[in-house]
């Protein structure tokens, strides 16, 4: 029972890629309520568990069936890759009280018993007050469990993005679909997404299909979304099993001897693209030492750069690729990043 959207055609010339705070913070709170097996995410979900149980998120577990509809309005369209979560919240807070209890009905149909409950009730009886309850709790989402981590999920949605700007380059929208989930087809001028419930969306014409990495939507995808809200598809980035339990990778002991440990620290984390910030916080370096390592990298030949909105992205060369490639021939655990940070010479661990 496929869910499909099909398209007009201008429709796959404004197809493009953006990153949601919001739709990530709602991702991170469904993965909590209904997660089975949270691998790769069962470290994150210890954590979070018990501080999630303190923040009082009853109005966001009400329209959160485990299958089935989750209200349109609490997933505002993202303005592209730079969207901040501030920004995406106060479009949630202004939706229509009476949109929003037409999508909040709709979702509690989809638990059975949900709407006897208090909480729902409560949601029911004031729609204003259902919206401002809602963004509350999300935002206290946002504030306690995601955003901490914000900078290390930032880093791999925008390295995932660039991944599929070059299979965009390389192969057109087809390859970049074909890839993005064993889920997802593309045939005929239709996006399919191999899941219930049946549904078609015809796009109105020069929409498009606003594509949204996401860490905490794995191992699934959400897709769909009726009018007025985006034709979207929330997918599973790139590197999630790296992200909680490993450290950046090492660079062997051949290339820190080269190119210094800092240095050749920022070559070999750049796997992926990745913007100054998201290396910073991933190897524990202040941004003004990275930068510099950066831009001597790419002076060298072994980094190029490109933009993704207001962020910049720099990624390996085919040189860079081949000089990060080499192996310690010594056998031994090579060097970890030396700290920038003012007080300790002792090899930095990634922040979280």
């Amino acid at each position: 029972m496929p869910f499909e959207i099909r398209f007009g055609p201008a429709d796959p010339l404004h197809c493009r890629f953006a990153l949601s705070p919001v739709w990530e913070t709602q991702a991170a709170v469904r993965l909590l309520v209904h997660a089975r097996d949270a691998t790769p995410h069962r470290h994150w979900v210890r954590r979070a568990l018990p501080l999630a149980r303190s923040l009082a998120l009853e109005p966001l577990r009400a329209v959160l069936p485990r299958r089935g509809y989750t209200p349109d309005f609490l997933f505002p369209a993202p303005a592209g890759p730079a969207s901040s979560f501030a920004e995406e919240i106060g479009r949630v807070r202004a939706t229509d009280p009476a949109r929003a209890h037409a999508e909040i009905v709709r979702a509690l149909a989809d638990t059975p018993g949900a709407a006897e409950s208090r909480t729902a009730r409560e949601l029911l009886c004031d729609p204003a007050g259902a919206v401002e309850a809602l963004a509350a709790a999300e935002t206290r989402a946002w504030e306690a469990l995601v955003a901490p981590e914000w900078p290390r999920l930032r880093a791999v949605l925008e390295a995932d993005i660039g991944f599929r700007a070059r299979q965009l380059a390389e192969g057109g929208l087809a390859r970049v679909f074909a890839a993005l989930h064993p889920r997802v087809s593309w045939q005929d001028g239709t996006l399919r997404v191999d899941r219930p419930p049946r549904h078609t969306r015809a796009l109105a014409g020069g929409e498009g299909v606003t594509l949204v990495p996401s860490v905490f939507v794995w191992p699934t995808v959400a897709a769909g979304f009726d009018p007025p809200a985006p034709a979207a598809l929330m997918y599973p980035a790139r590197g999630i099993a790296r992200l909680w339990g490993a450290a950046p990778d090492d660079p062997s002991r051949a290339l820190a001897r080269l190119l210094g440990r800092n240095r050749a620290a920022v070559l070999a984390a750049l796997a992926e693209p990745a913007s100054t910030s998201a290396l910073a916080a991933r190897l524990g370096l202040a941004p003004s030492s990275v930068s510099a390592h950066l831009a001597a990298l790419r002076g060298a030949g072994l980094l190029a750069s490109s933009r993704a909105g207001r962020q910049v992205l720099y990624g390996r060369t085919p040189l860079g690729r081949a000089l990060a490639a080499g192996r310690d021939e010594g056998g031994s655990a090579p060097p970890g990043p030396v700290s920038s940070r003012r007080g300790t010479g002792r090899p930095s661990r990634p922040s979280r």
